[in-house]
């Protein structure tokens, strides 16, 4: 088989197969070791149910088939809104195996979120639970390429069953034989202005992330239970809990309930999981858990963190409470883990640690100049990188901001130590990094203007203990509106109601007038260095 060979730093080179589909993988392993946990799934009541890679890889085939049978082809693009199960990665394989293109969505998407992706991508079907039919219901009739409907749960009238197409199909499916440059997922991100970017992503991807991300820093080995709590919806999920865990034949542990650190620390303790990946917030609250110390995590051997900087306290609770080294890692939609604290890596607290074997990391300057040591500036990543997307589907202008010379700019900004260890300073852009979640300033003041007490506003990241920041809101008011506790309490609803509820903001603030460019551009940057 021909290889394009992709070379990283000296110490590490990748080939990428010419043709490479992830369920290939995962069945190959599956046959081979049919009667190995693939997942184990908890839920909120304490309830649980598993399955086997070989029940994993026959329930997927059945899913495929179903599919198939609708009309859904390779190449054909279908929104998946599932929360946490094993229908997730049931699913997701399934598309794999078909050479369709999955769109990743939230359960927490709301109309206008769904409207904007299907239109944006041309999606063909969508795959939906229950709980967010009424969602897509609304804005069918505003959606000319979606096809066909398929509802997870409860069944509707126009709708598929899931339930009722899978228990007829047939548990054989070949995969398809996809080119490793031809697209696979295609995830939403956050951008400053405008709506959210198409990330395109191939397949690939999911080889280089295994053979650096899965390997080097999340340390995923064949015995080890994973418990990635990312939820489908996220690049992170594909990243962690599906590419990262199946393809290492690890068993993924599932929880379906909401984060309570309490509840996640009695997990940890109850069941064999060995390998952690959560985000800072989560970390950040078990640490300030009452009586720590008498949790016993006698599994636990290896723990990271990604989604923002991790705070160095929590990193030191750890190692003093349970002799665990939380290694911090950074990544975006639009690549893979590129900087971290990889395994044998010595960790420095307080620092995002070292590129990737397989990724040039610089600190450029706004003309692509590298900078010396110690200097504040962009972090890019050598467009070349082998796991860095394909451009932001339609959207070209977009695409080429994201690229300075030879450069993927990441939009945060940072400095390089002497021993090649990189030191975040901040955003380089407006983009709000909240409890691990990219929110795009953009679909907030959207929402918060079509109030009708809103004249004009402006959405940017402020402080917070937990979560790192939080969406602030600076509001001016129409006249004859006056600010109130009730009216702080109204705006929060109605952005919930018009876009994903974790975009909505945590503070607002009246204000008489917005700091502004002498062409009317609303100076953000201000208003951020005003909350510090």
């Amino acid at each position: 088989m021909n290889t394009r060979k992709t070379t990283g730093s000296s110490q590490f080179s990748l080939d990428i197969p010419e043709t490479y589909n992830f369920a290939a993988e995962v069945d190959a392993y599956a046959a081979a070791h049919p009667d190995k946990l693939a997942l184990l799934v908890v839920s909120d009541g304490g309830e649980s149910s598993s399955l086997t890679y070989a029940e994993l890889v026959a329930y997927s085939n059945r899913i495929g088939n179903a599919i198939r049978s609708l009309g859904v082809e390779r190449g054909d693009k279908v929104l998946v809104l599932v929360p946490r199960g094993k229908e997730a990665y049931g699913i997701y394989l399934a598309l794999v195996k078909l050479g369709a293109v999955i769109l990743p969505g939230s359960e927490m998407l709301r109309a206008k979120d769904i409207e904007y992706r299907v239109n944006h991508s041309e999606a063909k079907a969508v795959i939906a639970f229950d709980g967010i039919v009424d969602e897509v219901e609304q804005i069918k009739h505003l959606c000319p390429t979606l096809a066909h409907y398929v509802v997870v749960g409860q069944e509707r009238e126009g709708w598929h069953a899931f339930d009722q197409l899978v228990s007829q199909a047939d548990d054989q499916l070949q995969a398809v034989e996809t080119r490793s440059d031809e697209l696979a997922f295609l995830s939403y991100t956050s951008g400053t202005t405008g709506g959210p970017k198409g990330v395109m992503h191939v397949h690939g991807w999911p080889y280089a992330h295994l053979a650096v991300a899965a390997t080097l820093w999340l340390d995923a080995r064949e015995d080890d239970m994973v418990w990635a709590t990312a939820g489908p919806g996220w690049a992170k999920w594909i990243w962690s809990p599906f590419v990262s865990t199946l393809g290492k034949g690890a068993t993924a542990f599932v929880y379906k309930g909401r984060f309570s650190p309490d509840v996640y620390l009695k997990l940890l303790e109850q069941y064999p999981i060995s390998v952690l990946c959560a985000t800072p917030t989560e970390y950040r609250l078990m640490a300030k858990v009452s009586g720590l110390e008498n949790y016993r995590l006698r599994s636990l051997r290896s723990a990271c963190s990604a989604g923002e900087p991790l705070n160095r306290e929590v990193i030191d609770t750890f190692r003093r409470v349970f002799n665990i080294t939380v290694r911090d890692g950074y990544g975006q939609t639009e690549n893979t883990l590129i900087i971290g604290t990889f395994v044998g890596v010595e960790p420095r607290p307080g620092s995002m640690g070292r590129p990737s074997p397989v990724v040039k990391v610089a600190i450029i300057d706004e003309a692509g100049a590298v900078l010396p040591t110690g200097e504040v500036g962009d972090i890019a990543i050598e467009r070349s990188m082998v796991a860095l997307f394909k451009g932001y589907l339609n959207d070209p202008e977009r695409t080429g901001r994201a690229f300075r010379g030879e450069w993927y700019v990441t939009g945060d900004q940072g400095r390089m130590d002497e021993d090649g260890y990189i030191w975040f300073e901040g955003r380089s852009d407006d983009i709000i990094i909240s409890g691990g979640y990219t929110i795009g300033p953009f679909e907030v003041e959207d929402a918060l203007v079509k109030h009708h007490a809103v004249a004009e506003c402006a959405a940017v990241a402020s402080p917070d203990p937990e979560r790192g920041h939080v969406v602030k809101a600076f509001v001016v008011l129409k006249k004859d509106v006056s600010g109130s506790n009730e009216l702080v309490h109204e705006l929060q609803e109605h952005v919930k109601t018009l876009t994903a509820p974790y975009k909505y903001p945590r503070k607002i603030e009246f204000v008489d007038d917005l700091p502004k460019t002498t062409s009317g551009k609303i100076r953000r940057i201000e208003l951020r260095q005003k909350e510090g």
